[in-house]
């Protein structure tokens, strides 16, 4: 059964892979906004923004990585919402496959598609002059960071990529993940905030995940912030799985 799950899951996604490169726009268009605030703020607020430390663009990327992700995931439910009206699941499920490697093959295909975007935004940070002393184990626990956090993310889309009604509607639901960061640590020091936004700043998941990777790429210790974006990850990951799944359930009985 596990390997017809995988062998499954491994054909459909070759096949959602296969329309992604057909359409290398989507990937260009989730990695324009975030370059696009990377380059305003680097550029245009850099110099009025103190944040202590050396470079802005350091200081930036960790919460630009992240709004590429919430960015990307809002592709994710536009697909799923455009094979449900048509009829792609019923399709599929009249075939003798694993039900659920459908689902998983959309989730895995956000997972490749937003790690693209990642190493594009990257390069583009590297020629802006970001710079990392970071070694290869550091990289990987950023990596590691990111993959769970785009799975989190991944599942919450799954969610209205299903139950929406409209192509909009699936989409729009990211428009508040991708402000979040906005209100954290991502481009200022939360400290310089006023009270009742900076308790929210410093008590909400991007501050957590954007410190760990801003101190993993300095080589900094990482306290016990790696913990808590940790557990905030798993956390939405698994809510996240439960109602999706169950939404999914629903719409194939």
């Amino acid at each position: 059964m596990k390997t017809h799950f995988f062998g499954d899951t491994a054909v459909l996604l070759g096949r959602s892979l296969r329309h992604i490169s057909r359409s290398l726009d989507t990937i260009i268009t989730t990695t324009i906004m975030p370059i696009a605030f990377m380059l305003l703020f680097v550029y245009v607020f850099g110099g009025a923004i103190k944040t202590g430390s050396g470079s802005y663009v350091n200081y930036l990327l960790p919460g630009i990585l992240l709004i590429t992700i919430a960015s990307g995931i809002s592709y994710t439910a536009f697909r799923l919402f455009l094979d449900m009206k048509g009829g792609i699941f019923e399709r599929f499920q009249s075939m003798p496959i694993a039900r659920s490697s459908v689902l998983w093959a959309h989730v895995l295909t956000s997972l490749v598609a937003n790690l693209v975007s990642i190493v594009v935004v990257v390069l583009v940070a590297l020629v802006m002059g970001f710079r990392s002393p970071a070694g290869p184990l550091a990289w990987l626990a950023v990596a590691g960071i990111l993959m769970l956090f785009t799975l989190a993310l991944t599942w919450i889309a799954v969610i209205p990529g299903l139950s929406a009604t409209s192509a909009d509607g699936a989409s729009a639901f990211s428009y508040p993940i991708i402000f979040l960061p906005f209100i954290s640590s991502a481009f200022v020091p939360t400290a310089t905030m006023p009270g009742p936004v900076r308790w929210f700043a410093e008590n909400q998941p991007v501050t957590s995940i954007v410190n760990s990777i801003r101190d993993l790429f300095a080589q900094q210790p990482v306290g016990s912030n790696i913990w808590v974006a940790l557990v905030w990850c798993v956390g939405i990951l698994v809510v996240a799985y439960f109602f999706a799944m169950a939404a999914y359930r629903k719409k194939i009985a």
